[in-house]
This record gives structure tokens, C-alpha cells and sequence, in this order.
């Protein structure tokens, strides 16, 4: 018999099928109020969950007494209660590694257009305001030879990393749980105390998790040991950011700019004084929004689903305590 499957994410025809070859299927297409009520009234039969940016609490996980397996089409696994999943033996996966390069390209896509303020500039050619030769005013800031400071050095960060000292012959310093002596020989690197990182790098760029640890790790404390000539880029979790301290940071001229993929709140109120400020690069948490890796994270998280629901271990299980194989 089919085990029971409900998607609360669209996919490709291709992975359609081969889901519907292997499972009965649910497709919840929108998770609007008529959708959160169709994924409530599917949860009791569901024996596996695929899909992304719901959180998945207790409340909505205790009406699906025969869940099996959860799979994240996503990194960062912030939205599941580990704890709660592993003592129900519930398996988690997610999407780590296909989005590696792609999100570094979103790092350093962000890194470029807040030092050469390409958004404000290319805005003020829009509104019929470039009348005559740029002049100092309007400068940005080199990126090839600084300092790029990067806090979080897993997979996304070590990409980041290559980039800059490779492609701009950047010095890298970072800071992370303990010093990586293989990234430290591979880059070059410099492993710093964030203190020391916030005070020595251009680029203070942030690549971790949001956990219970990082949550506000950056605030007012930490914006005022920055630069006046620091740029602020964020491609991680917007609550690792205390949002207020930053708005308060950049109007002061306490750091130069800002290039932001995350926020405190998704999708980012439209009369937030982010949107207010020409030194604010902001892009709609377009980390790894490109068809081929989009693709291949859903293609990544229906192997994982299957392989659990087959009674076999997926390659990204998240919560190891979980498996009982």
C-alpha cells in the first residue's frame, strides 16, 4: 500500500510523478486560510510531509498521530521543533549543499551592489536625475583587496570565502563555533573573536543558522564596534539581526551600507525604514532562487522522503536521535 504523502509545495511535473508513483499525494497549493485548513484536515493520514516556510509547531504536528518523516526543502530547519520530533521519532531532512554556490553568489551579488551602490545609482539614471559626469558623491567603495569578515564558516560561508580570496584577493578573517584549520591553509583565512572581526573587517558578512545561540547575536553592542567605512551583509536569518539596532546604526553613519536577503519579518513591511534608506540594498530572501538550484533542493528533498518512508535513512537527516534503523 502507498504511504500517504501531503505537499504543501508545488513541484515540477517530473518530481510530481515520481511522487505519485510511490505515494498517495496531497497537494496543498497555497498556505493561505483555506489552505492552512486543507494541510489541518490532511495532517491525520499524513504519514510524510514535503515542503517549506511553514512553521511547524506542536500544535499542528500533534494532529498526525502516524507522521513518519518530514522533509525541508530548505537549509535551515529553524521553522521544526527538533526536540519535539525526535522524541515522536519523526525523521527531519532538509537541503543542505545544492545551495551552497548559489547563495554565496547572492553574498557576493550583495557585496558588490552596496560598495558600488548600484541600486541607488541605476535608480537615479530611472527617475532622469544623471545630468552630468558622477562625482564624488556618488562613489562607492572598492571591493577587491579588503578585508571580508565572515561570521557563520560552514558550506555557504567557505564558498564566500573562495570567492573573495580567489576572485578579489581579499584577506579573510572569520569567526565561527571553533577555528577550521582546512578553510584557514585552503584561504588563507584568519580565525578572529567576533569582537575582533567586527572591528578589523570591510565586510562583515553573516552565514549562520538561527538557533537559540545566534538569535540577536548582531545588536546595537556589535554595530558600534563596526566602521564608519564597514559595509553589513546578511544572507542568513533576519532575527540574527536586532533590525532596530541596524536601521539606527546606518543612520547614524555608524557603519557605510547594507546588503540584506533576510529580515526579522518575511516579507518585509512595505513602510519599513530599510526601504527609506539609499545605502540599503534589499532583495526578497533570493538566496537560492534560481530554477536549477530550486529544482534540484525539491528534487534533494523528495529523495530524502522516500528514502525515509522506505524505512531507510536519508542522506541529510537532520535530527539523527530520531532514526531507528
Amino acid at each position: 500500500m502507498k504511504k500517504q504523502v501531503v505537499l504543501y509545495k508545488k513541484l515540477s511535473p517530473l518530481l510530481m510523478a515520481r511522487l505519485h508513483e510511490q505515494a498517495e499525494v496531497t497537494l496543498i497549493e497555497n498556505l493561505d486560510a483555506e489552505g492552512l485548513g486543507k494541510l489541518r484536515d490532511a495532517l491525520p493520514r499524513a504519514q510524510g510531509l514535503l515542503g517549506a516556510s511553514l512553521k511547524l509547531n506542536a500544535e499542528l504536528l500533534d494532529l498526525a498521530p502516524n507522521l513518519q518523516a518530514i522533509a525541508s526543502v530548505s537549509v535551515g530547519v529553524d521553522n521544526y521543533d527538533i526536540d519535539y520530533l525526535t522524541q515522536r521519532h519523526i525523521l527531519l531532512s532538509n537541503t543542505p549543499d545544492v545551495l551552497t554556490e548559489t547563495t554565496a553568489d547572492t553574498g557576493f551579488a550583495l557585496i558588490l551592489a552596496t560598495a558600488r551602490r548600484v541600486v541607488e545609482l541605476a535608480n537615479m539614471i530611472r527617475e532622469g536625475k544623471w545630468t552630468r559626469n558622477i562625482g564624488p558623491t556618488h562613489f562607492g567603495s572598492d571591493v577587491h583587496g579588503k578585508t571580508l569578515g565572515i561570521i557563520g564558516m560552514g558550506r555557504i560561508g567557505e564558498a564566500l570565502a573562495q570567492r573573495g580570496h580567489f576572485g578579489f584577493g581579499m584577506p579573510v578573517i572569520y569567526h565561527s563555533q571553533s577555528p577550521k584549520p582546512a578553510v584557514e591553509q585552503r584561504f588563507n583565512a584568519h580565525y578572529r573573536s567576533l569582537p575582533e572581526l567586527l572591528q578589523q573587517a570591510d565586510f562583515v558578512c553573516l552565514t549562520l543558522p538561527l538557533t537559540a545561540e545566534t538569535e540577536g547575536l548582531i545588536g546595537a553592542e556589535q554595530f558600534a564596534l563596526m566602521r564608519p567605512e564597514t559595509i553589513f551583509i546578511n544572507i542568513s536569518r533576519g532575527k540574527v539581526v536586532d533590525e532596530t539596532a541596524l536601521i539606527e546604526a546606518l543612520r547614524a553613519g555608524q557603519i557605510r551600507a547594507a546588503g540584506l536577503d533576510v529580515f526579522e519579518r518575511e516579507p518585509l513591511n512595505q513602510d519599513s525604514p530599510l526601504l527609506q534608506l539609499n545605502n540599503v540594498v534589499a532583495t526578497p530572501h533570493i538566496g537560492s532562487a534560481t530554477h536549477e538550484t530550486r529544482e534540484a533542493m525539491a528534487r534533494c528533498a523528495v529523495d530524502n522522503l522516500l528514502a525515509a518512508l522506505a524505512g531507510e535513512r536519508p542522506v541529510n537527516l537532520v535530527n539523527v536521535g530520531a532514526w531507528r534503523g
